[in-house]
């Protein structure tokens, strides 16, 4: 087991935590403020790149990305926290992608067509070469299909209602083929990247070649460090930086320094104490722009029945006993929206169902009406899932303690095994602290994701914790190969109503996607998804 830090509630606690030189600042404020009181579409017709190849890269530029959390993959069959999108897609791309308007267009294919209820027609650009030089073919398509579909613990497989077949038809053309209806297929395979099928395999795959603007020179998993050049078998414009270095830099303040030193050039997911204090500073920029990420503080799922966790009335309960205003206004910076909802209201085919109050009163009432005393509670969260995890699980001890829960916090550290806890391999817990980003503009990808899970997919432990309810995946499921619109609205509306119910979170909250950047560094246009494309970065100076 890799290391991970296990601390219980109370002055114990706040003692440790305080020995790893966390900041105190967002818990004070905290513990004040609360003494105070168009899902479907039938084509995909444009087009991401120009179809001719543009210049060479020109000088010999370099730009530094400074990531909260290690990239442990170039591809992402088990993983996407959303700034990796943006290294992955530099180099491999999918069949489609997901632009600023949060609709699919075309990368790979040339065009993209549903030509009947369970088919879908695809043909490939015929200038698309790999890094290596050699063509993308119709079996590296296939090939990617299987690969995905064949890892366990999966993030994207329980997004697919089913896998598609591939049918070849010509050298560039083929179909995808399905028993049911999906009409959001074309979005769905944004998320597929794609690479030669000889060197595919199930599993997170850390360098090989694919048809981005960048390839990767170096790559070291271990500590997140990686090193890309430029493509120069690139179908499209050739990008103008020359050298991409990617570094884990865990710590927010140490992003900070070294973007403000010249160290690092692009920083990501920073807490507003940052923003504020880079604002201030002389050739520092901001990007910033609603989210589509869904955070959570999720219910386990997996409890025997004799659990009082398993108890949608006791999830309640410590609901009403979590301060999510306070969380939002004084850790926070106003920087997150409180969800209203299962899925972010960002997103295509959200409805609100509901608000997280805060009333230790009520929750502490409930708990003694269920006959609930006593209890204990274990969290657990991976370092860097989002902007102030911390001191958010601080103010989560506290919270308890005044309801009369007693919290224990289990933290881990990037690339540890909190992937086998998430899934009840290693270890148990009750609430987990965690992030689904969204990167096709869908609420069905969330509710497809995170609570259409099966006894079948449970038993592979590719579900989303546990989320098993057969009459709410149904609806998912039908909803997903409905192509009347008003009736696939009405059932993601039923639907989102019925998951409610269940209590699955704490709390969840949508996160504006935040970056900081060196002025001399032009052209990120940052999307909803939390991602921008390196391809048009430019760096002067």
């Amino acid at each position: 087991m890799t290391r991970s830090d296990n601390v219980a509630g109370g002055s114990g606690f706040l003692g440790e935590v305080a020995q790893r030189s966390l900041s105190r600042r967002s818990l004070l404020r905290w513990g004040a403020l609360a003494g105070a009181g168009a899902v479907l579409a039938p084509a995909v017709t444009a087009c991401v790149a120009p179809s001719a190849p543009g210049g060479g890269a020109t000088g010999s530029t370099t730009l530094t990305l400074g990531l909260n959390r290690s990239l442990v993959s170039l591809d992402n069959k088990l993983n996407q926290f959303d700034a990796a999108v943006t290294v992955q897609r530099a180099v491999r791309q999918a069949l489609t992608e997901i632009g600023d308007d949060l609709k699919p267009r075309n990368v790979l294919a040339e065009s993209f067509e549903l030509t009947s209820p369970t088919q879908w027609t695809v043909k490939l650009r015929n200038d698309i070469k790999y890094s290596d030089g050699s063509s993308v073919a119709v079996e590296d398509v296939a090939k990617a299909l299987e690969m995905y579909s064949q890892v366990n613990g999966s993030f994207l497989a329980p997004q697919f209602p089913e896998w598609p077949t591939v049918t070849k038809k010509d050298e560039l053309t083929f179909t995808l083929d399905t028993k049911a209806p999906l009409p959001v297929l074309s979005t769905l395979m944004s998320n597929i990247l794609i690479t030669p099928a000889a060197a595919n395999k199930p599993e997170e795959l850390q360098d090989g070649v694919g048809t981005g603007p960048y390839k990767v020179a170096s790559a070291d998993r271990g500590t997140g460090t990686y090193k890309l050049v430029v493509n120069e078998n690139y179908w499209g414009e050739k990008p103008s930086v020359s050298e991409v270095n990617v570094r884990f830099m865990s710590e927010e303040s140490s992003r900070v320094v070294a973007l403000r030193s010249g160290e690092v050039d692009v920083i990501d997911s920073i807490t507003p104490d940052s923003v504020a204090q880079l604002k201030s500073v002389d050739g520092i920029e901001i990007e910033s722009v609603t989210g589509t990420r869904y955070n959570q503080l999720f219910y386990n799922f997996r409890k025997p029945a004799d659990s009082p966790m398993s108890d949608p009335e006791v999830r309640e309960a410590l609901s009403y006993g979590f301060d999510s205003k306070s969380v939002v206004e004084g850790i926070l910076g106003g920087t997150v929206t409180s969800a209203k909802g299962v899925v972010p209201q960002t997103l295509a085919g959200a409805v609100e169902t509901g608000e997280y109050a805060y009333d230790p009163g009520k929750a502490k009432s409930l708990l003694a009406g269920l006959g609930v005393s006593n209890l204990s509670v274990k969290v657990i969260w991976e370092t860097g899932e989002f902007a102030a995890d911390v001191s958010i699980m601080e103010a989560l001890v506290e919270m308890m303690k005044e309801i009369g829960v007693t919290a224990e916090l289990q933290q881990f550290e990037p690339g540890g095994d909190i992937s086998s806890w998430r899934q009840g391999k290693a270890g148990d817990w009750d609430i987990l602290g965690n992030g689904y980003g969204n990167q096709t503009g869908l609420a069905l990808t969330n509710l497809q994701g995170m609570y259409a899970g099966t006894a079948e997919k449970e038993a592979t432990r590719d579900t989303y914790h546990g989320f098993v309810f057969p009459e709410i995946s149904s609806k998912i499921i039908t909803a997903t190969s409905e192509t009347d619109q008003a009736k696939s609205t009405a059932l993601l509306t039923q639907v989102q109503k019925d998951i409610w119910a269940k209590w699955p979170c704490m709390w969840a909250f949508i996160p504006n996607a935040v970056l900081a950047r060196r002025a001399r560094v032009e052209g990120v246009k940052l999307r909803p998804i939390n991602s921008y494309q390196l391809s048009t970065v430019k760096v002067n100076g």
